[in-house]
Parts: C-alpha cells; structure tokens; sequence
C-alpha cells in the first residue's frame, strides 16, 4: 500500500489513472458500488470542512466502506495522545487513514507509524485530493499537457498541489501572488523539476496581468484560510489588485474557464460576475471531489 500525503506520492502515471478512474465512476457512479465492502476508513477533521467531509463521506460509502467520522476534540492529536501511537491504535482499527490537519509534519509522523494507506485531506502545506479534483475538472473541457493554468493570490496549500499536479500531467501552471506571499521555494523548485521531466513549466512572479494573460484556466481562492483570521484586514489590502475581476479574466484566452475551490467571499478574492460566469465551473469542479475521493480510495485500497 502507499500513502497520499503529497500529490507527488502517485507520480505521473498514478495521477494519470486516477484522473482516468475519477472520470468513469462520474459516468457510471454504480460501477464501483459496494467494490470495497466490509473495509473502513478513518475520516480525522482537525478543520472544520463542508465539501471535504460530505464528498468523502459520501465516496466512501459509495464503495462500501464504512467512514468512522473523528473530530479535534475527540483525538487531541499531540495534545491529548501523542500523534505516533494514534496512528498506532487507529492502524489496528481502519483500513486507510484519512486527516485534515493545520500541520503537516503530523501526517508525516502518522504515515510513519501506520501500515494503512495515509491519505491528506488538507494539511498547511498541501491540499492533494482538492488538486485532483481540480485537474479533473479542467480535463473535462481541455486536454492537460499544454494547458495552462493561473492561480492568482495566496501561494498557499491549494497553489502548491496544483503546481505538482499540473506539472506531473506537463501543464504550465502559474501563481500571481504578493509580495511576500510567494508559494513555498521547495515546492517550486520541486514543481519546476517535474515540468521539465514532463513537458510542463512552471512561472512565479507578482506581476498578476501578464501571468493572467493567455491562460486556458484562471483560478484562485480566499485571501485568509483557516487560521488566518487575525490577517485578514491587512491581507484585504495587500490582495486588492488580485481580486479576479471581469477585466482581469477577460485577460485570459477567450474560452477560459474559471476556477475556485470554495468557499467563495464574493467581492474579494473574485467578483459575483466572474463567479457566476458561463465559464465558472466552480459547482463542476466541487462535484468532483466526490468522484477524485473515490477514485483515492480505489487507487490506494486496490
């Protein structure tokens, strides 16, 4: 068994049957039914979370898995228990572990002690199964290889799956975002050497307009996650010219579609008009994350 703690931990062909698979159980969401009966998954929320925990939910008993829902105050994961032997004693338990978590080093530890596959539901450095979802989504109107994407605001979890993502399945992902707001230099660094193994290529800059022009996929998500609350005046302000606008999507190639992974704060990160436009996918693409969900759990259960 493998884990899912990085999208990176499938590699390209992994991703690429995935993506395969997440499209045909949308065709025919009966084909898999009850294909995994009599097996368990752990869903952990240290977040609170709407589409993550009905999508997997949901995905979960579509397969015939049985998801044993645990919350923050009902684990204490580091704080009430060490996270190594909750890993060890929901290990004894569940057939895969799947966690939302704020640190991502927990995941890791878990994924250390744990013989179950290891699967990310969020955590501050990456947001996998969201990216999946993601390239989904996009695959339905346009080949891959080639396309190119813009994430504009936060180089953030969310920016920093894609730009593995896109990069395994040789897209051109760009990140407008701040000064000071850059995504991580590793996970660049790491994104640029996937593109150029795949045909692929990686931009990261500032300058929001040029990075927006021409693009097959524009994209973006809230100023201030989770955790972030206490930022999110200053962050309002430093985001301004990144809200993603008429003007600004009509930037891109003229049938661009528009991406976000919600929730969405209409009139900051994006405008009501660009989210409710005929090339905003954003309901599609929340869709999609019970089907990616599912075809995780098929992939790494197999």
């Amino acid at each position: 068994m493998s884990d899912f703690i990085s999208v990176t931990d499938l590699g390209h062909e992994g991703l690429a049957s995935v993506l395969e698979l997440a499209a045909s159980v949308k065709k025919d969401r009966g084909a898999v039914s009850g294909s995994r009966s009599g097996r368990t998954v752990g869903l952990f929320f240290e977040k609170p979370s709407t589409r993550t925990r009905v999508s997997c939910e949901v995905a979960s008993v579509d397969v015939g898995m049985h998801p044993v829902v645990l919350k923050r105050d009902e684990v204490g994961l580091g704080s009430r228990e060490a996270v190594s032997d909750v890993a060890r004693v929901l290990d004894r338990y569940l057939d895969a572990l799947a966690f939302r978590v704020f640190d991502h080093r927990h995941l890791v530890e878990i994924a250390e002690h744990a013989a179950a596959p290891v699967i990310n539901l969020l955590s501050d450095l990456e947001h996998p199964c969201q990216a999946v979802a993601d390239l989904q989504t996009v695959a339905e109107h346009r080949d891959l290889p080639g396309t190119v994407l813009t994430y504009v605001g936060d180089g953030n979890n969310v920016a920093h799956s894609l730009m593995l993502a896109g990069a395994m399945m040789g897209m051109e992902v760009r990140v407008a975002h701040p000064d000071g707001y850059a995504p991580s230099v590793d996970v660049t660094e790491e994104a640029s050497r996937i593109a150029a193994a795949h045909g692929g290529g990686i931009r990261v800059g500032t300058e929001v307009d040029d990075l927006v022009a021409g693009a097959d996929v524009v994209y973006t998500d809230v100023w201030a996650s989770m955790g972030q609350e206490d930022e999110a005046a200053d962050r309002a302000q430093t985001f301004e010219r990144y809200r993603v606008d008429e003007r600004l999507f009509a930037l891109a190639a003229d049938d661009a579609i528009f991406l976000h992974c919600l929730p969405a704060h209409r009139g900051e990160e994006v405008t009501h008009e660009v989210l409710e436009h005929d090339r905003s996918f954003v309901f599609d693409q929340a869709e999609n994350r019970l089907h990616a969900f599912k075809a995780i759990l098929l992939h790494l259960t197999a």
